[in-house]
């Protein structure tokens, strides 16, 4: 039944459970990610490998998967269930059909800055969605850090809410970024992210809103000419742990598992943070070569009317993620 062993002795057969005593035993974790190893979070998965194997003293033997080699983040929670992957760190989207309360992290400006942020994942709000999840089936440990997204057009640059009047707007298929979109007269486009490039080039949209990484990554800055450094909404991923796998693990292996999550979430997020501080200074040294590209930052006040005016659209969103939690991650200090 467990095709890919999830746990095992040290030839990666599964055998035993949590109350076994044998100190030689080996628990072989299947991690399985869908970026490159080259990412912040690709580089973190292999750095908790590495901690997990040190701290254990050999024990705990993680295998990691990136680009998608294992299994996709669509099907990675079937896999998950069934302890034939044992940890994975979906993007918060892929949480949304388990527990409709992850939408709270699309939200346009809910976060007054990454600071806020940190303190609403590892805080009150973000334990209730863990537990949330855990309630599942599955097992959540750390939030990882993708991206503050931004604005991206080929029409009037979008620094205040109505400049995005009559815009044809990529989104991701969501809800409440389709109510976003439409709270700024904006039209929303749902295109699938490979066709992106082509639709921006060919004008089918106008604009879009992506994280610096896909903006730079995928040469979306080729095809518009500005960018809006908005910080309006977020991007993020969740690493969670085969319910099944975690039961069997020993007490004294879990402790250890912790700590080496606790070390590689930190990286995470610091290298997330460098990344894009590279990333930017990529855009503009392009957007200076070549005269082809603007980028804008948004002043305090244009800022505060972005928050006023999308504040107004947050009841529409109390029967997704509920007005508790909302009124919970504008409090956090």
């Amino acid at each position: 039944m467990l095709a890919f062993s999830g746990c095992g002795d040290s030839e990666g057969k599964n055998s035993g459970s949590a109350s076994s005593n044998d100190p030689n035993k080996v628990y072989v974790v299947k991690f399985a990610h869908v970026v490159s190893s080259g990412t912040p979070k690709g580089k973190a998965a292999d750095l908790f490998a590495k901690r997990a194997g040190e701290l254990s003293n050999g024990r705990l033997k993680v295998e990691v998967f990136p680009s998608a080699q294992l299994v996709d983040d669509d099907k990675v929670f079937m896999e998950l269930k069934r302890n034939n992957v044992q940890m994975a760190a979906p993007s918060f989207s892929k949480f949304t059909p388990l527990v409709k309360e992850f939408n709270l992290w699309d939200i346009p400006f809910i976060f007054r800055d990454n600071d806020h942020l940190h303190q609403v994942m590892d805080g009150e709000v973000g334990q209730i969605l863990k537990d949330k999840l855990m309630a599942k089936g599955f097992v959540a440990l750390e939030y990882w850090d993708a991206g503050f997204k931004q604005f991206s057009t080929n029409k009037k640059p979008i620094l205040l809410p109505e400049d995005a009047r009559g815009q044809k707007m990529r989104i991701m298929s969501s809800k409440i970024l389709e109510e976003q979109t439409k709270a700024i007269s904006a039209n929303p486009q749902v295109i699938n992210f490979g066709e992106v490039y082509s639709a921006l080039q060919t004008g089918v949209v106008d604009s879009a809103e992506n994280p610096l990484s896909n903006l730079y990554n995928s040469k979306f800055y080729e095809v518009q000419s500005s960018i809006t450094l908005s910080n309006h909404g977020y991007l993020g991923y969740l690493v969670v742990v085969s319910e099944a796998f975690w039961k069997e693990l020993p007490e004294d292996l879990k402790e250890v598992f912790n700590q080496a999550m606790s070390e590689a979430t930190k990286f995470e997020r610091e290298e997330s943070l460098k990344d894009e501080e590279v990333l930017l200074q990529n855009l503009r040294d392009y957007a200076a070569k070549t005269n082809k590209l603007t980028i804008y930052e948004l002043s305090a006040e244009q800022k505060q009317q972005w928050q006023d005016a999308m504040r107004t659209i947050y009841p529409k969103f109390y029967d997704i993620v509920g007005e508790d939690l909302i009124q919970k991650t504008l409090d956090t200090k």
